[in-house]
C-alpha cells in the first residue's frame, strides 16, 4: 500500500486538535489496515481521523492533512455551511403575485410564480409534514441499479398554489402564467446531472417505469409526472425469464422520451429518469395544468417557452401583490433529502441560495459566503478546496476538516437533528444495506462519496474516491467524529461501488468495537 507520510504540524491549523493536549494517536486497528492493505486498494492513498466529539482527543490520524478528493462527503460542508447561515428552522416561502387587475373573477394580466430555491416545492412532504425518499433515489436512476420512486405527488405544491388561486376569486386569466426565475442564473454540473435551477419539479425530472409483459410482448411504461407536451415512445420488448434487461433512455426533442432495449419476463420494475433541460418551461406548463384542475382557466398556450422577457425588474415583481404563497419544508428537512439520498443539485442549490443571500445571482460567489460561515464557526476553510457543492471531481478536503466540521455541530444546541439528518449505517439513505446485522447499525451517522470511472486500458472500474464522514456512537458510550477516504481503488467492474460501501461500513464498525 501506498502512504503519503503524515505531517506532524498537521494539528497546528486546528483549533480542537494540538500535540499539548492531545497524546499520540494510537495505531490503526489491525482489522481496519488488513481492509486497507487488500488488493482492491494496492495503488491507493488512505486518510483516516477519528477524534473524540467532545474532547477533540485524536484517537486515529492517517494523513489527515492530507487535500484529496472526498466525493459527496463535500455535501456536508455546503449543507452545513447553509445550515449555520440560515439555520434548521428556515422555510422558503415560494409566492405566487398578480401583475394586472381582478375585474370580477378575471385577472387581467399574468399571474407570476416568483421561484425561490426550494428543492421539493411541496412535492416530497409525506403524510406527517416530512421529507419522504427511497434509499437508492430516482436522481441515480440511470447511473445505479436498483433505485426506485418514492409515494409522493410532484405536484402537490402546484396544486396547492392553484387552490389557493381559486380560493381568492380568480376564475380566469387573460394574460399569461410566468415563472420568474431569477433568484440566481441557472448552471450546469455537467455529467448528465441535469440543470441547478431556481424553480424545482419532482427535482426537475420525469421518471419512467418499466415493467415486464408477457415474453415477446412490448413492456410497459409508466410515466411521472404527466405534464404536457411530454409523451413516451416505448420500444422496450419482453424477453424470457433470465434474460438481459437494458432499458435504454433518449430524449431527441423537448417533450419526446424514447425507451428502448430489453427486459426480462421476471426482472422488477426498471427505473429511468429524463433530466429535462428547461425547468423555467416544465413549472409552467405544470402550474397551469394545475390552475385548470383547480377550475381556474387560462387562455395562454400552456406549452411554450416560459415567457421570462415578459417579467418587470425583480424589485418590482417584489412589489406585487401576493395571491398564493407555498410555505416549503423546514430546512432540517430538505438537508436530510439532500445527505440521505446524496443530491447534487440539491446540494450545490444551497450554495447558490447562499450566493443569493448575499445579494449575488452568481451561485459561485456562495464559496466566499461559506467560507465566512466556518471562519466564524472555527473551521479553517483553508483545508478545502472546491469547485461546487456537490462533490463532482476537482473538489479536495482533508480528513482533518471533515472531523471538525462534526466536532463544531456535535457542539451546538441541534447537534442532533443534524446527525439525524445524515445517513445512518444499517438504517436508511446511502448506507441502508451497509453492515445491516453487525452491531454497528443504527450507530453510524456518516455521509458517503463515491466518485467512479472506467479504466479502459484493463477494463476495470477505476474508484476514484470512496469516503464517510460523520458520527459514531462507539460501544464505549463515546461519539466519535470521523473522516475515511480513499481515493484510487480498483475493482472488477460496477459492484466494486458496493464493496467499497461495505469496505468502509467495515471499517466503521471496527471503530465503534474499538472505541
Amino acid at each position: 500500500m501506498r502512504r503519503i507520510l503524515a505531517l506532524s504540524t498537521a494539528c497546528l491549523a486546528l483549533a480542537a486538535c494540538s500535540s499539548e493536549s492531545s497524546p499520540t494517536p494510537a495505531a490503526i486497528p489491525q482489522s481496519v489496515q488488513e481492509i486497507m492493505d487488500s488488493p482492491p486498494y494496492a495503488g491507493s492513498i488512505w486518510a483516516l481521523r477519528v477524534t473524540d466529539a467532545s474532547t477533540g482527543e485524536v484517537l486515529v490520524d492517517e494523513n489527515s492533512p492530507v487535500l484529496l478528493e472526498p466525493a459527496s462527503v463535500t455535501k456536508t460542508l455546503s449543507v452545513g455551511a447553509a445550515w449555520l447561515t440560515f439555520g434548521p428552522d428556515s422555510r422558503i416561502t415560494t409566492p405566487v403575485v398578480r401583475d394586472g387587475q381582478v375585474n370580477g373573477r378575471t385577472l387581467d394580466g399574468n399571474l407570476i410564480l416568483v421561484a425561490k430555491g426550494d428543492i421539493t416545492m411541496g412535492g416530497q412532504t409525506g403524510p406527517d409534514g416530512k421529507v419522504v425518499f427511497t434509499n437508492m433515489d430516482h436522481n441515480d436512476a440511470n447511473l445505479l441499479p436498483g433505485a426506485t420512486i418514492a409515494d409522493n405527488n410532484p405536484l402537490a405544491g402546484l396544486d396547492e398554489l392553484a387552490a389557493q388561486v381559486r380560493k381568492a376569486g380568480i376564475r380566469r386569466i387573460t394574460g399569461d402564467v410566468v415563472v420568474d426565475d431569477r433568484l440566481f442564473r441557472t448552471q450546469d454540473l455537467g455529467l448528465n446531472d441535469g440543470p441547478v435551477s431556481p424553480i424545482v419539479i419532482n427535482n426537475n425530472l420525469i421518471d419512467l417505469v418499466t415493467s415486464p409483459g408477457a415474453e415477446g410482448e412490448k413492456a410497459t411504461v409508466a410515466m411521472r409526472p404527466k405534464v404536457a407536451p411530454w409523451r413516451v415512445v416505448n420500444r422496450v420488448t419482453t424477453v424470457a425469464a433470465g434474460g438481459d434487461s437494458n432499458v435504454v433512455l433518449s430524449s431527441p426533442r423537448y417533450g419526446v422520451i424514447r425507451l428502448s432495449g430489453t427486459i426480462a419476463a421476471d426482472s422488477d420494475p426498471i427505473l429511468r429518469v429524463e433530466h429535462f433541460n428547461d425547468p423555467p418551461r416544465f413549472a409552467r406548463t405544470a402550474f397551469i395544468e394545475a390552475l385548470q384542475r383547480a377550475g381556474v382557466r387560462v387562455t395562454a398556450n400552456p406549452v411554450r417557452t416560459n415567457p421570462g422577457g415578459q417579467l418587470p425588474s425583480r424589485s418590482a415583481v417584489a412589489n406585487l401583490p401576493e395571491t398564493a404563497a407555498l410555505e416549503g419544508l423546514t430546512f432540517e428537512q430538505n438537508a436530510a433529502y439532500i445527505l440521505k439520498v446524496s443530491y447534487n443539485r440539491g446540494a450545490q442549490t444551497q450554495v447558490c441560495l447562499l450566493a443569493a443571500n448575499a445579494g449575488s445571482r452568481v451561485c459561485d460567489d456562495g464559496f466566499p459566503q461559506m467560507a465566512k460561515a466556518f471562519d466564524a464557526a472555527g473551521i479553517d476553510p483553508k483545508n478545502a478546496s472546491l469547485v461546487d457543492g456537490s462533490g463532482l471531481p476537482g473538489n479536495y478536503v482533508t480528513a482533518a476538516m471533515i472531523t471538525q466540521l462534526m466536532q463544531v455541530f456535535h457542539a451546538r444546541p441541534d447537534y442532533e437533528a443534524w446527525k439525524q439528518a445524515l445517513p445512518i449505517m444499517g438504517v436508511d439513505g446511502s448506507v441502508a444495506e451497509v453492515q445491516k446485522d453487525s452491531p454497528a447499525a443504527g450507530k453510524v451517522f456518516a455521509k458517503t462519496g463515491t466518485l467512479g470511472d472506467q479504466d479502459l486500458l484493463n477494463g476495470r472500474l477505476r474508484l476514484a474516491t470512496k469516503a464517510l464522514g460523520g458520527y459514531i456512537d462507539s460501544k464505549s458510550g463515546r461519539t466519535l467524529a470521523i473522516a475515511i477516504v480513499v481515493n484510487q481503488a480498483m475493482f472488477d467492474d460496477i459492484q466494486g461501488v458496493f464493496a467499497a460501501n461495505e469496505d468502509l461500513g467495515k471499517i466503521a464498525t471496527a471503530l465503534y468495537e474499538q472505541y
